[in-house]
């Protein structure tokens, strides 16, 4: 059932794209540069397998954000 403004119930809300947005393209790959850097200086174990993770989960992120806003540009399966 679509809302007032016939937005799809399956889009995420503009907030929540916004943050992950911003988690996958920027604050999750910041983060697994910044591992991979200072990790080894620090002694951090592991840090192949946190990058690893980190770059996965932003990559993950992506395809959430990416598939919601190919499903709002073709209008959605409400349409």
């Amino acid at each position: 059932m679509a809302t007032k403004d016939n937005v799809p119930d399956w889009l995420i809300p503009n907030r929540v794209y916004d943050v992950l947005k911003w988690m996958g393209l920027l604050a999750l790959p910041t983060c697994a540069w910044l591992v991979g850097v200072i990790g080894p200086a620090w002694g951090l174990g592991n840090v192949d397998a946190i990058v690893l993770t980190l770059n996965a989960v932003g990559a993950a992120v992506g395809a959430i954000i990416g598939a919601s806003a190919i499903n709002a540009r073709k209008g959605g399966a409400d349409d």
